[in-house]
């Protein structure tokens, strides 16, 4: 396991990021205390050291888990987790950006986990209510107070991160250093303006649902073949949010074809691509049994050969859409430098 600087920061984190919404069994589909435990361990024996999960996970067990888990190695874990999201109640102020949840949510997670810090502390999704000089000066207080060491964004638009880390650098208040968002082949439309984004603005990205919910493991051909396709998914949760069209299908048997002629599993295959992306990418890896992460943690000891990665990035690949297409438009290049383009070097050129 390598460790990489988590964006515009000097914390270093592991190139592999577990993700704990598995920890528990009160949804229904997870994982009971001892194989999490399990899990746990191996996963820190590895060199692992960035730990993910949420206030809503499993109703809270995920955390309560964790903080029992952590309990003899907490100061090595880069410890991650999130506030805004609720199960629905009667209580208005139970979800969204504010402070008013900020602050109770912060508190409720530190007594579950059994810490009196949080490393790196994510909003979880925007709410397109609270004003960003609410939710930035709320981070920057909790970080004053020294619950919170660093701050992160997760499933937001890419103009409400731009602004928020702007108006905090205006102000001098704490500013963003991770990215969270769904990102694996399957799901590329983060290319279009969150990723540039993050490269500009020097956010560590960690992608959730790296194998698209379990499509990009091998099991979607497998299920196929038994005529079976509900049992291709690693979370029920997550299947709404797939939908199987021919063009998946492309990508999830390249990735299977690849596997197959070096050698490796499809989940090392696709978590290897996402891995060989530009700048701080980093796979949030989440398993209900050890042995789906070993499978995972095996993806860092080999990289995958530039035929291999253009194959994948040409069956999956998406239209940008507008402007990017308009801006590789040879006339408005044209217009755009006088006609000089080529002759300029630009050492800032991602």
């Amino acid at each position: 396991m390598r460790y990489k600087l988590l964006g515009k920061s000097g914390l270093r984190v592991s190139e592999l990021c577990l993700g704990t919404m598995t920890f528990g069994d009160d949804w229904g589909w997870g994982s009971t205390k001892e194989e999490s435990q399990a899990v746990y361990d191996a996963f820190v024996e590895s060199g692992g050291n960035f730990i993910d999960t949420a206030d809503l996970y499993t109703n809270g067990t995920s955390e309560s888990f964790l903080g029992e888990f952590m309990a003899k190695d907490r100061e090595r874990i880069v410890l991650a987790t999130k506030y805004t999201n609720t199960a629905p109640g009667t209580d208005p102020n139970a979800g969204g950006n504010q402070r008013k949840n900020m602050m109770q949510s912060i508190e409720a997670s530190l007594k579950r986990l059994k810490t009196d810090y949080i490393d790196l502390y994510w909003l979880h999704v925007w709410d397109f209510m609270t004003p960003v000089e609410e939710v930035m000066r709320a981070f920057d207080d909790l970080v004053g107070q020294g619950k919170v060491l660093y701050i992160g964004i997760s499933d937001s638009p890419a103009w409400i991160v731009s602004r928020a880390n702007t108006l905090a650098e205006l102000r001098g208040w704490t500013q963003f250093v991770g990215l969270q968002v769904e990102y694996s082949l399957i799901e590329r439309t983060s290319e279009r303006e969150l990723l540039p984004m993050a490269r500009e603005l020097d956010l560590g990205v960690t992608a959730w649902s790296p194998l698209a919910g379990g499509l990009l493991t091998g099991k979607y051909a497998q299920s196929s073949k038994a005529g079976n396709e509900e049992k291709r998914l690693e979370h029920p949760m997550m299947a709404p949010l797939v939908d199987i069209n021919e063009h998946k299908r492309s990508v999830a048997a390249a990735v299977v074809e690849i596997a197959e002629a070096i050698g490796k599993t499809p989940a090392q295959v696709a978590l290897n691509w996402l891995r060989q992306q530009p700048a701080v990418m980093i796979p949030i890896i989440g398993a209900r049994r050890l042995s789906q992460l070993k499978d995972n943690l095996a993806c860092v000891e080999f990289t995958l050969e530039e035929d291999h990665l253009r194959r994948l990035d040409e069956v999956s690949q998406i239209e940008l859409g507008f402007p990017h297409d308009f801006f590789t438009n040879e006339m408005v290049q044209n217009f755009a430098f006088g006609g000089m383009r080529d002759s300029i070097d630009n050492h800032r050129k991602n």
